[in-house]
């Protein structure tokens, strides 16, 4: 199957489009007097299902790092005031992770900027993506 170049061009707006999200992003957490990695961190952390908090492996799964990586971001972040490590009551070998009021408040601050921002963007990722949906198949056998 041989693309078009207006799919190629859509391709290109899309990955301009994230780029251009993705350094927002990074100017926005530089406002609130955090690194991108914190951002995601915190974000992480948030974001995480079980109200005990997120392991440090969890962490590590999320932001895609290795663990020692993980560690060290945490280290950093708990120094600055923005999260504390607990020890899990069921297993005291395990170490979850919770936001500060510092962190929770700075996190808060930056993901309603980030949906409102997305918002803004959506309907132009959707407009530049609507040519990228494969045909459907109407039943027929693949």
């Amino acid at each position: 199957m041989e693309l078009s170049d207006e799919t190629y061009a859509r391709l290109l707006n899309i990955r301009t489009g994230m780029r251009l999200f993705e350094r927002w992003s990074e100017q926005q957490a530089t406002a609130v007097g955090l690194t991108t990695a914190q951002h995601q961190l915190l974000l992480a952390i948030r974001g995480h299902g079980d109200p005990r908090g997120p392991t440090i492996g969890e962490v590590a799964d999320y932001l895609l790092l290795r663990h020692h990586s993980a560690v060290g971001l945490i280290d950093r972040a708990a120094s600055a005031g923005l999260l504390v490590r607990t020890r899990d009551q069921d297993d005291h070998r395990i170490v979850r992770l919770a936001l500060t009021v510092d962190g929770a408040s700075r996190l808060e601050e930056l993901s309603t900027l980030h949906l409102e921002e997305l918002r803004r963007l959506g309907t132009h990722f959707q407009a530049v993506s609507d040519g990228l949906a494969p045909a459907q198949n109407h039943g027929l056998a693949r």
